[in-house]
């Protein structure tokens, strides 16, 4: 991925090294949707710990069909070793320019379209830190506050997913933030409140496909800000699509569901297929528009 050079944004809130963040128990987004790395995380928690994966994405999204805000536990602190190894400089600047080229698209798409794009703010961490949607800790992986309108991250998680997963490269890496970042303009277009409503309305089966729709949409438009980077600083190298593609394959519900419990159970999945992640983020990466990302209209995901 090409992106030393580009401009670095200035809403990168830098809390390493602060120690743990703000009291309270286990984090929880209130049933609104969890982070990209969550999932990741849960599939450790049952390889590790004999915990079925299931059980470990209910705790951590607050329950299930209600989508109440009941307390959320976190996933047993037992993070490899590389875990504590800390981020380079070189690895801020990217996640800087990152967050900058995802300011520089959607402030655009938001303008074309009448609106004002809010400027989200990326907040690194290390161990735990205060969100307003509770203690995040990097057990919980990447995630998105809709309460702060905050991204948060601990890079460590990159090299969990190579590690874990096999799963390297600088674009795979930006997926992750581009994701994220995907729920936030969810949240800017009122989106998350909505999807919100209905699950708090029906079963625990209509709450998780409604977290389906949600997340795909948001993998979706983490392949339109690529198409948009790309045509304006040609930031996509040969091989960076594929880096991408395999980390969303690799978070898949099924395959997750597949290695750590030996079968698979589709109404239970969150986050959707392997084959479903990887298709809606080429939507976005191929068309650009986010009118083509539009996961609660169409029957066939």
């Amino acid at each position: 991925m090409k992106w030393e050079g580009n401009r670095e944004s200035d809403n990168v809130e830098d809390r390493r090294g602060a120690g743990g963040g703000g009291g309270g128990g286990g984090f929880s987004l209130g049933g609104r949707g969890i982070g990209i790395g969550t999932i990741v995380i849960a599939l450790i928690g049952g390889a590790v710990f004999g915990i079925n994966p299931l059980q470990v994405l209910d705790m951590l999204s607050g329950g299930g069909g209600g989508g109440g805000g009941g307390g959320g536990g976190a996933v047993p602190s037992s993070q490899p070793a590389t875990q504590q190894t800390p981020a380079t400089d070189k690895q801020t600047r990217f996640v800087k320019v990152v967050l900058a080229d995802t300011e520089d698209v959607w402030g655009k798409l938001f303008q074309e379209k009448g609106a004002q794009y809010v400027k989200p703010k990326l907040v690194l961490f290390s161990g735990a830190t205060g969100t307003a949607c509770g203690t995040g800790q990097s057990a919980s992986g990447p995630f998105y506050c809709p309460a702060d309108q905050d991204v948060y991250i601990d890079l460590s998680f990159y090299t969990l997913m190579q590690e874990r997963f096999g799963v390297s490269g600088e674009f795979a890496q930006a997926y992750v933030i581009a994701h994220e970042i995907g729920h936030h303009v969810q949240n800017q277009l009122h989106i998350s409140d909505k999807v919100q409503q209905v699950r708090e309305r029906g079963s625990e089966k209509q709450a998780n496909q409604m977290s389906v729709r949600l997340e795909l949409q948001a993998d979706c438009f983490a392949g339109v800000w690529a198409f948009h980077g790309n045509q304006a600083r040609s930031i996509l190298e040969q091989g960076d699509v594929e880096s991408a593609l395999k980390a969303a394959t690799a978070i898949g519900d099924d395959a997750l569901q597949r290695q750590s419990q030996g079968r698979v159970v589709p109404d239970s999945f969150t986050h959707g297929t392997s084959e479903q992640r990887a298709r809606w983020f080429s939507k976005g990466l191929q068309s650009g528009q986010m009118e083509q990302c539009n996961t609660f209209d169409t029957r066939s995901l």
